[in-house]
C-alpha cells in the first residue's frame, strides 16, 4: 500500500527541495525568492527550465538526470503526486531539481523577467471545454512572457490530438517560430531542421508511467517545440477542432459535441 496523502504532505514540509504556496488565484502572496532562484537555491548560473503540470515529477527528475548543466523546477498543485519526484530527487541527491506547489494560473508571481529559459508542458489536460485553461492558450502564453526569456523555448508533449492541433493552429496563426514538430514522436515523420532526429530522440528519451500507458493503448504521442517572442499581440485560432474521443485515465469524454474551438 502506498504512503498516505497526509504522510506525504508531512514529508514535504521537511523537504528542502519543495516550496509550497497552494493559494488561490485571488491571493497575492509575495515570494521572496522571485528573481533569486539561481543564487539562493541552485547556487549556480545555469539555465532554469520549468515543467508545468509536473504530476509525480518523473519527467522533471528525468530531465535533471540527463542535464546536470541545467536547473529544473516541477510545478503542480497536487502535492501528494509531487511527493514522488521530490523524494526521488532527494534520494538521488540531485542538486539541480526543485518543486513548486502552486496554481499555474499565478506562475508569474514566482519568477522574474528573463529568469526562465524553457518550459515543458507534458501531457497537460487538453481542457476541451475551456480555452483559457489550456496551458498553451494566449492567456497562459502571455503569463509566460513575464518571466521567460525573449524567444524562450516551449515544449509540448501530449497524447491529445485536440491539444496538439489547437496549439499548432495557435502557433501558425501568430507566426511563432517552430523548431520541431511531429504528430508521432515514436514514428518516423517529423518537420524540423537538420537537428530534428537528435532533438526527437531527446524528446523521446524520457517516458513516464502514464505516457507508457497511452502508448500501450495505441495513442500516438505528439511533440511541438516552438519559440515565444515577448513582443506582439497573441490571437486565438478561430477554428473548430475535433474533440478527443476519450479522456485521460480511461475516462470517456463528457460531452456529446464532436468539435470545439
Amino acid at each position: 500500500m502506498g504512503k498516505g496523502k497526509l504522510a506525504k504532505f508531512a514529508d514535504m514540509e521537511t523537504y528542502g527541495n519543495v516550496f509550497q504556496y497552494p493559494y488561490s488565484v485571488v491571493s497575492d502572496v509575495p515570494f521572496s525568492m522571485r528573481g533569486h532562484w539561481r543564487e539562493e537555491y541552485f547556487k549556480n548560473e545555469n539555465p532554469i527550465v520549468l515543467e508545468l503540470g509536473c504530476g509525480k515529477g518523473e519527467y522533471t527528475v528525468g530531465l535533471a538526470r540527463r542535464h546536470q548543466e541545467m536547473n529544473f523546477i516541477g510545478v503542480d498543485i497536487k502535492g501528494a503526486r509531487m511527493w514522488t519526484g521530490a523524494t526521488m530527487a532527494l534520494k538521488e541527491e540531485l542538486p539541480n531539481v526543485a518543486f513548486l506547489r502552486t496554481n499555474i494560473e499565478i506562475i508569474d508571481r514566482f519568477f522574474s523577467e528573463d529568469e526562465v529559459q524553457e518550459l515543458w508542458l507534458t501531457f497537460s489536460d487538453p481542457q476541451m471545454k475551456n480555452p483559457r485553461k489550456r496551458l498553451t492558450s494566449t492567456w497562459f502564453l502571455n503569463r509566460y512572457r513575464h518571466f521567460l526569456t525573449d524567444g524562450g523555448i516551449v515544449h509540448l508533449k501530449t497524447d491529445s490530438n485536440f491539444l496538439y492541433t489547437y496549439t499548432s493552429l495557435l502557433v501558425e496563426k501568430n507566426a511563432l517560430p517552430v523548431e520541431l514538430q511531429t504528430a508521432d514522436l515514436y514514428g518516423s515523420k517529423s518537420s524540423g531542421g537538420s537537428t530534428a532526429p537528435s532533438a526527437l530522440a531527446e524528446a523521446a528519451a524520457i517516458q513516464t508511467y502514464y505516457e507508457q500507458m497511452w502508448l500501450d493503448r495505441g495513442l500516438a504521442i505528439k511533440y511541438l517545440k516552438f519559440l515565444l517572442p515577448r513582443e506582439g499581440e497573441l490571437l486565438e485560432p478561430d477554428v473548430e477542432i475535433p474533440l478527443d474521443d476519450y479522456r485521460s485515465y480511461h475516462r470517456s469524454k463528457r460531452t456529446p459535441r464532436e468539435t470545439a474551438k
